[in-house]
């Protein structure tokens, strides 16, 4: 296969004629070709236009001729195709900790695989979970067993749903085709930044669940990990939701919330470090501020809701946003008692009246600490101070107060979404000065890319610590702990960064344990 790069179109082309174009372009043939990718150019408000790469399916020859040019690219095509090789005969069930992205992909390829797997999720299905956050944010008592954090689907069931990625793993294609055969839409096969949106999440969630159980898999919700029983250095058992489980292997898709078995598994055994993540707030702009910065005066209903993605590193430290959600709302997203956590969430259609993204620092273990769970300890301080600065409530202030060191949302030219609500606090009261000191610098030079930024009355709400997980449980060439059978998987384990990658890792991790065992 060979993709060509660079046609540019007007915003609003149809696809067919994109291909068209591309196609002429080369003197072949329109037939077998179809968009590879599709985005937004708009770096010149004056000439905003759509930039896409095409895919074509020729005859060798005529592919080896058309590589040799400078906007041509072999591509290969080849689905890829899960792999039965193992021939041990398992001695227990083969089982999931953890139903988010990396556990649900797990299970679904070994449930088509024959495996019949045993998922175990410490938080309820779907509708019990959406009942457990909707009461959290009227002002209800937080569910540490079933919230944001903990449930059918992972913490990415309450976001935007995208799928960007900086993985370069053909298994990312297989992903996006599976969530397309369950129910998302079309256009994140094509979309360069492709996002399926919560509401669109729940219901494919539970249909890749519903595929499981039909398959022979097994799904048990209010199942926490409690234990890992282990002999001679290798996995032969778990102790979830009070019961003692016989297994062969145990892929690890805990996520990054789960502390408690964190230090469980640190008790039992399992080798895990710490390592870097990044901590800081939300910013929320009104969204026509942000669609003002990156398109001018343009009023074009073709044109997509404004997105962004901003960095800047000096002295060793980043500062960057990061899970940019348009039209949408700041999530509370706590998984224990006298905790503030936040997150952003947006449905498909982006179409809420405020933007919000993570404002975030990197940090390391060289400022918490290189015991292994010492980042854990340090984002949780954050999150108490956080609690008891804003009273129960998450602190906020506008852009303009935090820059003097202080906390007020006078002046504020956008509504905080956040629920329950916010109150007006000093984030220097809850950040440490290592966050508060380059996030400051962060928004003057950000200032300086996007007019919303330089926009005083612009409301910072926080704490933002959930950004990747502070622990990584550690595996080897064989994808395994130094605990035999145990499989570390996911973000919870520090291999992964957001639904898509976490998917990967989970299919890699189910391919890992086909490689040894048979199906029952």
């Amino acid at each position: 296969m060979i993709i060509l790069h660079g046609i540019n179109a007007p915003v609003g082309t149809p696809q067919e004629e994109i291909t068209a174009a591309a196609a002429r372009l080369l003197g072949v043939s329109a037939g077998k070709a179809h968009i590879h990718k599709i985005s937004l150019d708009a770096r010149k408000r004056s000439d905003i236009k759509l930039a896409a790469s095409v895919c074509f399916e020729l005859d060798p020859s005529t592919e080896e001729r058309l590589a040799r040019r400078n906007d041509c690219v072999y591509a290969s095509d080849q689905p890829f195709v899960p792999q039965t090789g193992g021939t041990e005969v398992p001695k227990g069930r083969i089982a999931v900790a953890g139903f988010g992205p990396a556990g649900m992909f797990a299970a679904l390829i070994l449930a088509e695989a024959g495996y019949r797997p045993l998922v175990v999720e410490r938080g309820g299905d779907m509708e019990s979970r959406t009942a457990a956050v909707d009461s959290y944010r009227r002002g209800g008592r937080i569910d540490t067993e079933n919230n944001v954090q903990f449930g059918e689907g992972g913490a990415g069931t309450f976001s935007d749903g995208k799928l960007t990625t900086r993985i370069k793993d053909p298994v990312c294609r297989y992903v996006t085709r599976r969530f397309a055969e369950f129910g998302a839409p079309k256009e994140i096969l094509t979309a360069a930044h492709p996002h399926i949106g919560t509401d669109n999440l729940t219901g494919i969630v539970r249909r890749i669940r519903e595929r499981i159980v039909s398959l022979g898999g097994e799904v048990r919700f209010g199942s926490r990990l409690d234990g890992i029983d282990v002999r001679n250095g290798e996995i032969c058992g778990i102790r979830a939701g009070g019961d003692s489980i016989g297994v062969s292997a145990l892929i690890c898709a805990i996520g990054h919330s789960a502390r408690d078995t964190y230090e469980m598994l640190l008790a039992g055994g399992a080798d895990l470090t710490a390592k870097s993540f990044a901590v800081g707030a939300r910013i929320e702009h009104l969204q026509e501020s942000v669609d003002r910065s990156l398109y001018g005066d343009i009023h074009d209903p073709l044109l997509p809701v404004g997105e962004y993605q901003l960095s800047y590193t000096q002295g060793g430290r980043g500062v960057y946003t990061f899970c940019m959600c348009p039209g949408g709302v700041v999530m509370a997203s706590a998984s224990g008692e006298g905790e503030i956590v936040t997150n952003g969430m947006s449905a498909y259609a982006r179409d809420g009246r405020n933007a919000n993204s993570a404002m975030i620092v990197s940090v390391s273990p060289d400022d918490f600490g290189h015991q292994p769970l010492d980042g854990v300890r340090f984002a949780l301080e954050i999150e108490r101070r956080a609690f008891e600065a804003g009273a129960g409530l998450a602190p906020a202030t506008t852009v303009r107060a935090f820059l003097k060191g202080e906390g007020s949302l006078e002046g504020r030219t956008v509504e905080p979404s956040y629920l329950p609500g916010v109150r007006e606090t000093s984030l220097h009261e809850v950040l440490p000065p290592i966050i508060t000191e380059k996030m400051t610098e962060g928004l003057r030079v950000f200032a300086r890319r996007m007019k919303c930024f330089g926009d005083g009355g612009a409301v910072l709400t926080g704490p933002e610590t959930r950004t990747s997980s502070p622990v990584r449980i550690t595996r080897g060439a064989d994808m395994q702990s130094n605990i035999k059978g145990l499989f570390p998987c996911g973000e919870g384990a520090g291999y992964a960064g957001g639904i898509m990658s976490a998917a990967v890792d989970g299919i890699r991790q189910a391919q890992a344990v086909m490689n040894i065992y048979r199906p029952e």
